[in-house]
Order: C-alpha cells, then sequence, then structure tokens
C-alpha cells in the first residue's frame, strides 16, 4: 500500500462538462484514486462536482482492462500476442483491403469518448494513412440533426446562458441528471430560488428538472413537434415576435410567417396534452423575459420528428429575440471545431461550399462528415460492391450504444478486418479480430473540444496522474508504430525536425511551416510527425501533447480577437507559442477565448450575418403535422424510452457497477395506474418485449412516469468481467431493444425515446 497525499489536478471524464477535479493517489500498486473533490481553480467548473466522479476509480482500475494485444483465433476465443506482431499484422491487413477495395471501404467509429478527444487526431493521421473517408460516431447517433439545423439557420454552434438567463428552457433534457452546462445543479437551484426567474421543462416525464420548474408541459410522449408548433403559432397569431428584432437580424421570415399563423393552436394542445392555456402561458412568458437560454437534449434528439424539433425550437427563440446577448443563446468559439474533427480536418482550416455526401450503400445523408450509426449494418451486411469490409473503432462501445445490438454484433462478424483501440474487453471488442489496449484517461496527457463557454471560454489539457499500465499504450503512439509499420514515416522524415528544435521551438515552427508548404507528408500526417519530434522534448508523460501545439498556432490565426482579449494577441506565431506553453502549463485550464456578445452574430455564417429562418424542408415536415399524430400500436401499446439518465446510470466507460451500495438499480419505471392495471407489485419481474427482442425487467413503480410511457436507464447490462473471470451483468442493456430502422427521415438519429413496447407478467 501506498497513499500519496498530494492533491493532484485533472477532470472528471464522465459527461461532456468535465469538470476540474483534484484527487489523491494512493492504495495497492500507487495506481487508485482514493479521493475526489473539485478544483476551485477550474475557471468553469469553479469546484462544482456531482457524484459521478466518485466512481473514476472503477474506470481507472476496472477488471476487465486490458494489457495485452488480443487476436482472435478461429474458434472465437482471443489469445494475446506481442505488440509488434500486432502491429505488423493490423498494419498489412489494412494495407491490404485498401489495395483491393480502395480506402472507402475502411469505416471509422469512435474518436473518443467524453474525456479522451486527444488520440483523435492520431487515429486521423492513421486513416489518411488508409486512405478513409467514411466515419461515424456517438454525434451521429444524437446530434448530427441539431447540427444540420444550426448550419441552415445560423452557420455556427450555439450555447446556452444559463448562469444570467431570465428564462431557462430545457425541451426533452434533465440537466439535475445529464448537466450540459457547467455547474448544473447550482444554477438550477438558483434559479428555482429566485422569483423573478422562471424555469419552462418540455418532458413526458416529471424528471428531477421537471419537478423544480415554473411550467412542466408533460407532453404525451413524441409529440414534441405538435407542442413547439402550437408554441410558434401563438407568437405569431398573438404578435409576441420580437418584430424590430426579427427585421434587424435575420431573413425569410416572411416565407415561413403565414403557414405559422394558421396553426389550429386548440388542436396541437390535444394532440399533445398540454392544456391551451398553459401553453399560451409559455408562450407569453418566453415573449416577455429580457434573455432566455434553451437546450434540447436526447429526449427530442432520439425521439420523432427529431430533427424537425431541433428547428422548431431554435424558430421559438429566435423570433423572440433571444440571441446575441447576456443570458441568452450565443456562440462560443471553439478551441477545435468537433464538426471539422468529425470530417478529419484537425489541423485544417478549409472553406467553401460543400457538396452533399451520402453513405455508399444506404444513401444515407452525411452531416459534419458522419454517417447516421444506424445505417452502419447496412452498409456491412449487404452483397453490394461497395460495402465496407472493415473497420477501426477507437474508445467506442457500438454494439453496446448504438441500436439493435444484434444486428451491430452481425455485422462486426461479417467484416474482413475489424480493429479496436480501448481500455478493456469491451462488448464490442468482443467481436472484433484484433483488440489494442490503450492506457488509460489518467495514464496519459488528454483533453476533451467540448469548449462551449461564453463569453470566456475554456480549455484544460489533464496530465497523468499515472504511468501507463504495463502492456498498453497511449492511442499516439499505437498509431504513429501503425503508420511507421506500413513503411509511410520514418526517421528519414523525422531528423530535420529534430535538428531544427535544438536552436528552439520558433526555429521548429519556421522549418515545419516549410515543410507544410513543401512535403505533402506534413499536411497529411501532422499529429504523428508532430508527437515524434516535438512531443520527445515536452515533460515525462506529455508526449501526446505536442498535437496541441498545431491547435495553438490554427487558433490564434482564425481568431486572433477573441485570442488577444484573453492575452494571447500580437504576431500569430509568437501569440501560438505563448498559448502552447500556457496550456502546457495550466493544469487547472485556462480561459483561450474572451468574446463580446457582438461576435455571436459575426459568427453567423449566412450573407450580412443574417439568421436564415426558413428551411424548406422542415416546413414541408411542419405541414405534415396536420395529419394528426399516428394512431397507437395495439400490439405494443407502451412507449418505451430505452435510455434515461438517473443517479444509478453512469458512462459506459464505468463498466464495473460495484460502486452502486443502495437504492434501485436498472429497474424499468413505470406509473402508478399502469402497474395497478397490470395488477403487478412494486420490485416484480416483467417480461419487456419489443419488436426486436425480449427481455425480464424488474418494475420501479414511479411518480416520475404517466399512463403509457416506461422508462430504461441508459448503459447499463455490460458484460463485465470482474477479478475472478466471472462474467457479471447489472441491469438491462437496452439497445437489445431497439430497431436500428426507426430512424429520423433526414439525420437518421434513431427514436430510442420512442419504442414501441409490451409489458407482461411472468405468472
Amino acid at each position: 500500500m501506498s497513499d500519496n497525499s498530494e492533491w493532484q489536478k485533472t477532470a472528471c471524464i464522465l459527461c461532456s462538462i468535465n469538470c476540474g477535479l483534484e484527487v489523491q493517489t494512493g492504495g495497492d500498486g500507487g495506481r487508485h484514486i482514493t479521493k475526489i473533490r473539485g478544483d476551485d481553480a477550474h475557471p468553469a467548473s469553479r469546484g462544482y462536482v456531482c457524484e459521478k466522479s466518485q466512481r473514476l476509480d472503477r474506470y481507472q482500475n476496472g477488471a476487465d482492462r486490458l494489457t495485452s494485444p488480443m487476436r482472435r483465433r478461429a474458434d472465437g476465443s482471443y489469445e494475446a500476442i506481442a505488440w509488434d506482431i500486432a502491429i505488423s499484422e493490423i498494419a498489412q491487413k489494412f494495407q491490404s483491403i485498401k489495395a483491393r477495395y480502395g480506402g472507402d471501404s475502411i469505416l471509422y467509429y469512435g474518436g473518443g469518448g467524453q474525456g479522451n478527444h486527444l488520440g483523435g487526431g492520431y487515429a486521423n493521421d492513421f486513416l489518411k494513412a488508409v486512405g478513409n473517408r467514411y466515419r461515424s460516431n456517438a454525434l451521429a447517433q444524437e446530434k448530427t440533426g441539431e447540427f444540420w439545423v444550426q448550419g441552415k439557420m445560423l452557420g455556427t454552434g450555439v450555447h446556452g446562458d444559463f448562469e444570467h438567463c431570465d428564462v431557462a428552457l430545457f425541451i426533452g433534457k434533465n440537466p439535475w441528471q445529464s448537466h450540459g452546462f457547467s455547474r448544473a445543479r447550482v444554477i438550477l437551484r438558483e434559479i428555482e430560488s429566485d422569483p423573478n426567474r422562471k424555469l419552462i421543462v418540455i418532458d413526458p416525464r416529471r424528471s428531477e428538472t421537471a419537478a423544480k420548474a415554473d411550467y412542466h408541459l408533460m407532453i404525451k410522449p413524441g409529440t414534441d413537434a405538435w407542442c413547439l408548433t402550437a408554441i410558434l403559432g401563438i407568437l405569431v397569431q398573438e404578435g409576441l415576435v420580437a418584430a424590430d428584432w426579427v427585421a434587424r437580424h435575420t431573413q425569410r421570415f416572411d416565407e415561413i410567417e403565414a403557414q405559422f399563423k394558421a396553426i389550429p393552436v386548440s388542436r396541437y394542445a390535444a394532440i399533445c396534452g398540454v392544456e391551451e392555456a398553459l401553453l399560451r402561458s409559455v408562450a407569453s412568458c418566453i415573449a416577455q423575459a429580457k434573455s432566455m437560454s434553451v437546450m434540447e437534449d436526447l429526449g427530442l434528439q432520439m425521439n420523432r420528428h427529431s430533427t424537425l424539433n431541433s428547428y422548431l425550437q431554435r424558430l421559438i427563440w429566435l423570433l423572440t429575440g433571444h440571441y446575441g446577448r447576456r443570458g441568452a443563446n450565443n456562440a462560443p468559439t471553439p478551441f477545435l471545431s468537433l464538426a471539422q474533427a468529425s470530417r478529419g480536418e484537425v489541423t485544417s482550416r478549409k472553406a467553401g461550399k460543400r457538396v452533399e455526401r451520402r453513405s455508399p450503400v444506404a444513401n444515407a445523408k452525411i452531416i459534419i462528415g458522419l454517417i447516421p450509426c444506424n445505417v452502419i449494418p447496412e452498409e456491412i451486411l449487404t452483397d453490394h460492391p461497395q460495402r465496407y469490409r472493415a473497420m477501426l473503432v477507437q474508445s467506442g462501445n457500438p454494439v453496446h450504444s448504438l441500436a439493435d445490438s444484434q444486428r451491430m454484433r452481425a455485422a462486426l462478424r461479417a467484416l474482413e478486418l475489424s480493429v479496436v483501440v480501448d481500455v478493456a474487453m469491451t462488448e464490442t471488442a468482443r467481436e472484433a479480430d484484433y483488440v489494442l489496449p490503450a492506457s488509460s484517461q489518467f495514464e496519459k496527457v488528454e483533453a476533451t473540444f467540448f469548449n462551449l463557454e461564453f463569453p470566456r471560454n475554456v480549455f484544460q489539457l489533464r496530465q497523468p496522474l499515472f504511468e501507463p499500465l504495463a502492456g498498453s499504450l497511449p492511442e499516439a503512439e499505437i498509431y504513429a508504430r501503425l503508420i511507421e509499420a506500413m513503411g509511410l514515416l520514418g526517421e528519414r522524415d523525422y531528423r530535420p525536425l529534430r535538428r531544427a528544435l535544438r536552436f528552439g521551438r520558433l526555429a521548429f515552427a519556421a522549418r515545419f511551416l516549410l515543410g507544410m508548404a513543401r512535403n505533402p507528408k506534413y499536411q497529411k500526417f501532422t499529429s504523428v510527425l508532430l508527437y515524434r519530434t516535438l512531443g520527445e522534448t515536452l515533460p515525462k508523460g506529455m508526449q501526446s501533447a505536442a498535437a496541441i501545439w498545431g491547435l495553438s498556432h490554427l487558433y490564434v490565426r482564425g481568431n486572433r480577437k477573441a485570442a488577444a482579449r484573453a492575452g494571447f494577441g500580437g504576431f500569430s506565431l509568437l501569440a501560438g507559442e505563448r498559448l502552447f506553453d500556457a496550456i502546457l502549463n495550466s493544469p487547472s485550464g485556462l480561459v483561450y477565448a474572451d468574446n463580446e456578445y457582438a461576435d455571436s452574430f459575426t459568427a453567423v455564417s449566412h450573407s450580412e450575418h443574417r439568421i436564415n429562418l426558413n428551411i424548406p424542408e422542415l416546413m414541408q415536415e411542419v405541414a405534415k403535422l396536420e395529419s394528426g399524430a399516428p394512431a397507437d400500436d395495439r400490439d405494443y401499446p407502451y412507449v418505451l424510452s430505452a435510455g434515461e439518465r438517473r443517479s444509478d446510470t453512469s458512462n459506459t466507460a464505468v463498466r464495473d457497477a460495484g460502486w452502486h451500495k443502495k437504492g434501485r438499480f436498472g429497474s424499468l419505471r413505470i406509473s402508478r395506474s399502469d402497474a395497478q392495471a397490470l395488477r403487478c407489485e412494486d420490485g416484480e419481474t416483467l417480461r419487456l418485449s419489443t419488436r426486436r427482442a425480449a427481455l425480464d425487467v424488474e418494475v420501479e413503480i414511479s411518480d416520475m412516469m404517466q399512463p403509457g410511457h416506461i422508462s430504461l436507464p441508459n448503459g447499463q447490462g455490460l458484460d463485465y468481467l470482474d477479478a475472478d473471470g466471472s462474467t457479471v451483468r447489472r441491469g438491462v442493456p437496452p439497445n437489445e431493444l431497439t430497431d436500428s430502422s426507426q430512424r429520423d427521415f433526414l439525420a437518421g438519429t434513431p427514436w430510442h425515446k420512442f419504442v414501441p413496447a409490451r409489458l407482461e407478467r411472468l405468472h
């Protein structure tokens, strides 16, 4: 036993907010996280911490962590192999598939979880080596419809200022559990206790956030579109539109105004199950607010009318002028655009009109460079000549996290080559040909590019807490070795840069810029070149941070004013160097962008920086709402929400559920009236069936649920191999029940929150 009482800086990796933490380490071998508290010095989270962070040692020291590359045998079992054998075989097989079918036949999934995005830059270099063009990750299961709408309307990302807003509106979002903005529970309490501020929640459940709301629109499941359209109808019909603001800052309102004037508000109120008077009160509250911030989440995005709903909710706050000021919705300046990174443009700022791309087999729309997750099996389980033949999965678990786990398992087995890079033997790894063990997020330098603060945006480079687990490697090293094994990089390429480094980083920068202009390898393998040269000069364990050097220079060149206000102004080369040094020497994170509210309008990329209000493809969908809601499913009369955030859920990176010591775990929540109709007791086991599968579940009778609506928690039902090698499963894997064919017409996002289901007693 050894203990380190010194508090070390790091961050939580279990949601996108990545709150700053201070931890103590110790325990057996000194490799455990023994104490955790919030980091008061973190510029965004400011000492905030929630209960999820207390589970981090279960991730760091999971019994199913990998300590050797694994290769599948012919009988389906696995054998441990040496790293040099794994690298050689994988490199050769990817090259062979590229030679036979082309790089388009290789699919990449993942790129990082909630906190490990840095490895994605190095994976991108390898993907260029094999000619990859098709990619997907969890964003394509949730956010691509929203991103497409934002691109059409504003051309920039937007985030709400909930700390200062007069009105907060959450749609399909329960920030008490899922956060989504810094210091979520503190801010929710502040709004709740202030009589001059209002909280509006649109959610079919009486969630923890809805219970605090001034207005809870408890809609019928799957009727968000009618609710949002009714509110828009009220705003337009009652003259509640901020006409002067709309005239100054938007375009094409005249093309949609008549359609919303004709909305039958009373009828739509009846369809969504909300009293018309309540809808009118909410519309009035929104129109009269000095500032309103809005957030949608998976309850809306994984539901019927997903992309349409993303459009309708933006129309509500744009028609009432809640953009570009304190307390409203603003456009943060990203350190690296996730849309840019998803397309593989980690070190490029390409501009110009983009040609719409489609997936090769299913002809699915590709948004921000990502094919919809739901079409992956269709792109593989076919005899189509352009089907995917190989797949690389990094820090992702599509077998467990994507719709229709059965089809996803079959798809992976049908590939000619599948490789997983991860810390543990996940459900996806158990279907792969090769599994490469990555070092944990606390054993290497890491970062996230979920940078959403405004006006002052924050970036944190997390320094390693431990040496890498024996047998594991950071992703940067894995991809560097693969590229080198393919004969595409070597000492001859590194030598000129290493010589330049002897004269300092400015000389190195000059030599690197020269290489970018003259040598195609510099454009193609930027991250690995930096890792093998600049990385070797960085402090121990920080080598992978070399990629941040390039991003620092790109950032200050592209965002001079925001960077200068944050203290990184002047000649761009020197400013980039100062920013990189500041990042390396700010373990609690730092402010890299300081914006003014006018910058939110400058960020609008359309003509004259005017926001576009008319998306014809979606206004056609608005017209279709006139036909009313689809009839109920007689064979499957319940609506299952497959994936609810609860206190008993955690990021699936934490595979060991041993942290859960008391209370319910993995239960199916149903209403009291449904329990009475089924004549079942709390805690009884029922058979839950959908059109894809049937599983036995423990029932929890809950006042959160309305009749006919049932819910399962997300991220449970993992098959965890404990220290004895025994398989332990707690909870239900929800995607055994979901259907990949049930998805949004445009973005392909799945309807996980609207799964027709049936419940039956077992005896």
